[in-house]
This record gives structure tokens, sequence and C-alpha cells, in this order.
């Protein structure tokens, strides 16, 4: 594709009854050469594409650094104690049976609750639960439609919920097991550094980043995962990085004056929208205002806000306007970042890391509007996905200078995770909490929370 050159194949010289060490010297010397000297060209081509486009420092500063601390915590994996996530699958199994039985009662029949097919028959045809996404299949059952209901039909909420079950014991309860090393006794991640198009990490094998850490179960799963004896676990999480980012690079003087003087975001932005004492902001409120913070960052409509707070398309449009009208620099840098993005069709990262976004010119208007969403949020989460990496090698490096025994296990996203042995604790959480917020120098300063526990669930 890069080089026009179309190079011998394993099974071109290596018969299937054969090995390499069995086939004819000159032919494996010249298979062997050409597999490093094609890598070498490899190299010269893809440098002058970095250097092209400007990413040969973001290459050297910051992605080659990190593979090295990557590989490292993929080699130090984490231990899961079998003796407390054997329980849950039997528990899990008991609670999913109840479920389908409330789901079956309902329904008035039994019938196969993982058929979409049979669900959309149950609810939308023989229950007349009102949707309107229909597919060409018929009625659409993705979480994202049924979830507006849930509050209005129980049926479709113990849909929901008999779901996040099964899901949580055959890809955690019942799977986590089977993946420990038994040569080490631990379980070893992948984390991929080109997993995800805004330059975040992604985790697989298991993705120990997809626990769910608000739910009950979600907490209990983790709480499976212990560290080694003598140790603890230590984690550093970055507070409300990506608002921080959108602060910084929007220049909001409301925004950024709420994270300067140590207020919760959430409930400062809620007093602004409904025009509230900040002490009289009720827990509503401020969900509302949370929702809207974020959302913004994910190019979220009138429509998606609606659905997501389950109310009026106008008290959506109301809510957006009020929140523009708090936050003017961040509306001006939202249209901004779409207007420059049309012009040259790539954003770019704090880092400098760029994503093209040419369908943002594109005349089908789906595509348009997704490309708009993308080109926003892409500028937002990898900036805090950029600044997540220098930190990790910014600790990796301090550790390493104090040669301590602690290690990172871990790296969700916003959050980083340590094996620490109990004579470092100390030690680690005033050099993990320096080197986070020392990462960057923001108009806003970062935060980093520590906590420590005895197993995960705990922090």
């Amino acid at each position: 594709r890069y080089l026009g050159v179309e190079t011998l194949r394993y099974t071109d010289i290596v018969p299937k009854d054969k090995t390499l060490a069995e086939i004819d010297y000159e032919k494996a010397l010249f298979y062997a050469a050409e597999d490093a000297d094609i890598t070498l060209r490899l190299w010269q081509r893809f440098e002058e594409l970095l250097k092209e486009a400007d990413l040969l420092d973001l290459l050297f500063t910051l992605e080659l650094p990190i593979l090295r601390i990557i590989a490292h915590m993929e080699l130090e994996g984490i231990f899961l104690d079998e003796g407390v996530i054997d329980p849950l699958e039997e528990e899990f199994a008991g609670r999913i049976d109840q479920i389908k039985a409330q789901i079956f009662e309902l329904a008035g029949k039994e019938f196969n609750l993982n058929s979409p097919k049979q669900l959309q028959e149950i609810l939308f045809v023989e229950q007349g639960i009102p949707t309107g996404a229909k597919t060409r299949t018929g009625y659409s059952t993705a979480s994202d439609v049924l979830e507006p209901l849930s509050g209005q039909y129980p049926l479709v909420a113990l849909v929901l919920e008999y779901r996040e079950l099964n899901k949580l014991a055959s890809t955690y309860v019942e799977a986590l097991p089977k993946q420990i090393n038994r040569r080490t006794g631990r379980i070893h991640p992948t984390f991929q550094q080109t997993g995800t198009e805004t330059g975040r990490l992604s985790c697989r094998d298991p993705n120990l980043q997809n626990i769910p850490v608000r739910t009950e179960e979600g907490r209990r799963i983790r709480s499976a995962f212990v560290p080694r004896t003598g140790c603890v676990f230590l984690s550093a999480d970055y507070s409300q990085i990506e608002l921080v980012v959108l602060a910084h690079m929007a220049d909001d003087p409301g925004l950024k004056e709420a994270f300067l003087g140590g207020m919760d975001v959430h409930r400062f932005t809620a007093s602004l929208i409904f025009d509230t004492p900040m002490p009289e902001v009720t827990s509503e409120m401020r969900a509302i205002a949370k929702t809207i913070n974020f959302g913004v960052m994910y190019g979220m409509g009138t429509h998606a806000l609606a659905q997501d707070l389950k109310i009026t398309h106008q008290e959506a449009k109301r809510f957006i306007e009020q929140y523009f009208e708090r936050y003017p620099a961040v509306r001006d840098f939202v249209e901004e970042t779409k207007t420059r993005a049309r012009k040259e069709e790539v954003v770019h990262t704090l880092s400098g890391r760029r994503r093209p976004v040419g369908e943002i010119n594109s005349r089908n208007a789906v595509e348009r509007a997704r490309a708009e969403r993308i080109a926003v949020n892409t500028i937002i989460q990898g900036s805090a996905a950029d600044i997540m990496k220098q930190a990790m090698i910014r600790v990796d490096r301090m550790m390493r200078e104090r040669r301590l025994l602690s290690a990172l296990i871990l790296q969700i996203h916003d959050e980083l995770v340590f094996e620490v042995p109990l004579d470092e604790v100390e030690e680690m959480k005033a050099l993990v909490k320096e080197a986070m917020e020392g990462a960057v120098t923001l108009s806003i300063p970062l935060n980093v929370s520590i906590s420590v526990g005895s197993n995960w669930g705990e922090l």
C-alpha cells in the first residue's frame, strides 16, 4: 500500500507440513531479509508522512515513551481473587432467573429475551408500547431506544436490567477466572495505543475499563481484584479533566470561575441555569446541569437531551439556550471549532494529534452532524487523553528516579491504579499527585484525587 511492493508470504515458501527451519537456506534468508528491508523502508516512508503532518514531535515525546510504560503495565497484570468472584456466578444467575420470571409474568408468556424479533413483538405489538424507532427489520430494541421508555413501563425497565446483569455475568463473572495466566496467577489485559480515534487507550482481553463503577454489581466485580500481600491499591483520578480542558480552550470566564474557586462545577452551572443560589440547588437541578455540561462536549442536541432527561423538547431547548447564555465563550468555541473544521477538514488536540473530519462537508445532513460532534469531542477528549499520557510518563520517570517498588497496573481513562507496598504509600500519594497535576500547564490547575484501598472496589 505505501511502497507498492508485494512481499513474500510465509505460506509462499513454507509448505504446510514443514517449518521455516526445514526449507532451503537461501529461500529462508531472502524471506527474513525482506522483512527487515521492508520494515526499514516503511519507517522511512512513515517518517516523511509524519513530518509532513507535523506529528514527529508527538511520536517521539508522547507515543513512543508511553509504549514502554504500557508494556510494563501489561506485564504486571492484576490479581483476581477467585474466592470472591466465583460465588457471584451463582448469585447473578439466580437474579437473572428472577428478572426473567418477572418479565414473563408481565408479558403474559415466555419468549427468547435475546431475540430482538421476539422482543419487539412483545413490547411494541402485544404490549402496545409506543415507539417511533422503526427500522427496515421492524422496531428497534436498542438500549438508547428503550432507556427513555423505562421510567414509564416496568417491563422495559426489567428488560434493561436483565441485559445489564446478563452482560456483566457473561463478560466478567464467568469469563474473568478463565483469563488468569496460570504461570503468573494474574490477569494481563491488553492496552491498545491505537484503539480509539481520539488517542485514548482502549483495553481488551478483558476490557477492565468497562466494568461499571456506579452500580453495586460493578463494584462487587471490582472488589474481586486485590493487591499482592503487603500491598494496597492506590487510585489517582483527574477531577473533571474534560470539563477543565473545555474551560481552558473556550477561555470562558464563568466556567473557569467555577474551577478556580474550587466549586462543584455542576452545582455552579445549575445555579446559573436555574437562577438559584448554590445552597438551594437541588440534586435534580444538579443532575440536569451535569448532563448538559458533558452533553455539550459530545454535541448533544435538543432531542438527545430531552430523551436523556425525560423532559419535553421545549424544556430541553430552553436548558441548552440558558447554558450558552451563561457560558457564551463555550458556545463561541463550539461554533468556531465547527467552522475551522469545515475549512481544514481536520482537527487538532492540544498536543498536536490530528483527526480528519472530511465528512463535515458531506451533502448528507446526518454525516455532517456526526462530523461536527466528532470535531468538538476529539479536541476535548483527545487533549485530555494526551494529558493523561504525559502524566503517565512523568509518574513513571519519578518512580524510577526514586527506585520505588510500586507499579502502575491499570489506566482507566482519567484514572491510574497502582499496586503499592505499604511502606511506600505516603510517598506515592505525594509523588503521583505532584506528577499528574504538573503534567501540563493550563489556565486552570489540574486537580487529582487520591484514594487507597485493599481491593479495587474500595477505590
